[in-house]
């Protein structure tokens, strides 16, 4: 069982990280305070450390070169609401494994955290072959908890033709460009391709890169060799290694640099990478799935984004509707996210009152499903009894603009196709071949969907 150190000064979170990570099969102690972790590391051997990067009473990157000193093979994980690229450049060159930005969801810590075990010093091959094949997973080891997401598969027609879509191109090896609005689970859709695929059996790698700056892109990805630049204290695997046999997802991808690029581009046609510092290649298998919720084809006529990386990423693209897209799956949507929250929090909730169905569907969500977990999950916290009442709604959700009398038990089919459509047109300007493409029906269809409706527009 892996052992964990955390040490945060905020308690309530620091015991709500520990409980979720007991939860999953670690065993995580906790210290309020830099004395006290530094008595607990001096004398155990952790498997990882996650550390917040400002402590009140100690500076936490002076507290990340205390742990190098004592114990220079432990990955440190530095945690911080001041998502600083200089600081973070600064602790990756101390010998931080990596750096999260708060606030974070329960499987990108995950992810995190089973990274670094994987790339731990003792568990690494230091003189790596030229041809090194791809790892498939130990299923002695404890079980990888990066697909833990249970696929909800709405009822609504977007839904339908994105549940197609993955289906269709999750057995064939084609790169695929994953577009939509923030937060409306474009790394939940690429993990859905990873687990239909002939690829299941490997690494699933998602990489965030917004998060990566661009000092540090080409270690992240390629992995470095001890003593190739500062701070590299020992060898590291990269992205690419990671995810061999697999698949690598990179998540916001139009926020890599031109350089960045070129290197990404190169790795591609050529299968086979070199760690930093390094002269040997490393053959590396892997599938590419790629998100954004900007116009790269936009960013290509601009010059911004290389047209040719463009074309190697976009074999296959995928639009992920909104939910105001998907409005019939708001219900199956809230009721996953309640379930998922009364379990992280270990609440009884049993449900929400018809005054929240009424809130949730008046309100507009431009944050999407991200949005309508978080709220979920807050509600649940503040519930005290077995339902979720409209006082812990946040206030934009009671303030919403989208006023309708209508009830959510007489609120209709045909009521809410045409509440969809003039949504549609007005979000299009009332341009129909636009509002057509946001719907995802044919022109034709939209015009005869207005006459039935005798929508007056």
């Amino acid at each position: 069982m892996p052992n964990i150190l955390i040490i945060e000064d905020d308690s309530a979170f620091c015991q709500m990280l520990q409980k979720f990570l007991i939860k999953r099969g670690y065993d995580a102690e906790i210290c309020y305070h830099a004395n006290d972790a530094k008595e607990k590391f001096n004398v155990t051997d952790f498997d990882v450390i996650l550390t917040d990067l400002r402590l009140p009473d100690y500076d936490g990157i002076q507290l990340l070169d205390d742990i190098k000193k004592v114990k220079p093979k432990t990955p440190v994980i530095l945690m911080t609401g001041y998502a600083e690229v200089g600081t973070a450049v600064k602790a990756m060159k101390q010998g931080a494994y990596d750096y999260i930005s708060k606030p974070f969801t329960p499987e990108e810590i995950i992810m995190v955290i089973e990274n670094a075990l994987r790339t731990k010093p003792s568990d690494e091959i230091h003189d790596t072959p030229s041809v090194q094949k791809p790892k498939q997973k130990n299923t002695t080891s404890k079980p990888k908890e990066n697909l833990p997401e249970k696929t909800i598969l709405g009822v609504s027609d977007a839904s339908k033709k994105l549940d197609d879509y993955i289906k269709l191109v999750a057995p064939t090896d084609m790169s695929v460009l994953i577009t939509g609005d923030s937060g409306t689970g474009k790394e939940v859709t690429a993990k859905a391709i990873h687990k239909n695929s002939k690829r299941k059996d490997y690494n699933f790698v998602a990489v965030d890169c917004g998060a990566i700056p661009k000092e540090l892109a080409t270690s992240e990805f390629f992995g470095h060799i001890k003593g190739s630049f500062t701070g590299a204290i020992e060898d590291k695997t990269g992205n690419f290694e990671a995810a061999n046999g697999g698949t690598l997802f990179l998540d916001e991808v139009g926020n890599l640099s031109y350089e960045n690029q070129i290197q990404l581009l190169r790795a591609l046609q050529e299968r086979k990478i070199k760690r930093v510092g390094s002269t040997k290649e490393i053959h590396v298998d892997v599938r590419i799935i790629t998100a954004t919720n900007e116009d790269l084809a936009l960013a290509v006529q601009k010059g911004s984004f290389r047209e040719d990386l463009y074309h190697r990423l976009n074999e296959f693209s995928i639009q992920i509707p909104s939910l105001e897209e998907r409005f019939e799956d708001l219900i199956l949507f809230a009721d996953h996210f309640l379930a998922k929250a009364n379990e992280n929090l270990n609440k009884e909730v049993h449900g929400f009152s018809a005054e929240v169905w009424e809130a949730f569907r008046q309100y507009h969500w431009p944050g999407n499903l991200r949005e309508l977990q978080n709220i979920v999950k807050r509600a649940v916290l503040l519930t005290v009894g077995d339902e979720v009442k409209i006082e812990t709604l946040p206030k934009e959700v009671l303030q919403s603009n989208y006023h309708n009398t209508t009830k959510p038990e007489n609120f209709s089919k045909s009521d809410f196709e045409k509440d969809r459509i003039i949504k549609a047109l007005k979000k299009t300007n009332f341009n129909k071949s636009k509002a057509a493409k946001l719907l995802q029906v044919t022109r034709k269809t939209l015009y005869n969907k207005i006459n039935h409706y005798n929508l007056d527009l």
